[in-house]
């Protein structure tokens, strides 16, 4: 059964920062991009970052280069570490796994974990 797991997430106050983790069972990360995208309270979701197939590059969402980063030790887990985390970051954070074309679309999705700042 494939199952993607994300898990970290809590209440922080602005500038702290916080490690969410992605657990992939049933599948792995090789060979294929993997995302973090969030979804803010009213708003869209988006992507916060794209680690590419070949983990030689990755892109970051404006709003969090600097303070994020997207890390990949093992094939099945990831992880993105949030410093300098302010009320704006607040939302809901979900991992992609298996994802194409600079992480416009995945197959698999976690479900989700909140992230709230507080000032």
């Amino acid at each position: 059964e494939v199952q993607l797991v994300a898990s970290g997430g809590g209440s922080v106050q602005a500038g702290e920062s916080l490690t969410l983790s992605c657990a992939a069972s049933g599948f792995t990360f090789d060979d294929y991009d993997i995302g973090w995208f969030r979804r803010a309270p009213g708003k869209k979701r988006e992507a916060v970052g794209c680690l590419s197939e070949g983990r030689d590059s990755i892109d970051y969402a404006d709003s969090v280069k600097g303070r994020f980063t997207i890390s990949n030790h093992t094939k099945n887990m990831v992880y993105l570490r949030m410093n300098s985390l302010k009320p704006e970051d607040t939302g809901t954070y979900y991992c992609g796994g298996t994802c194409g074309d600079a992480c416009t679309w995945c197959a698999y999705w976690a479900q989700g974990t909140q992230v709230t700042v507080s000032s």
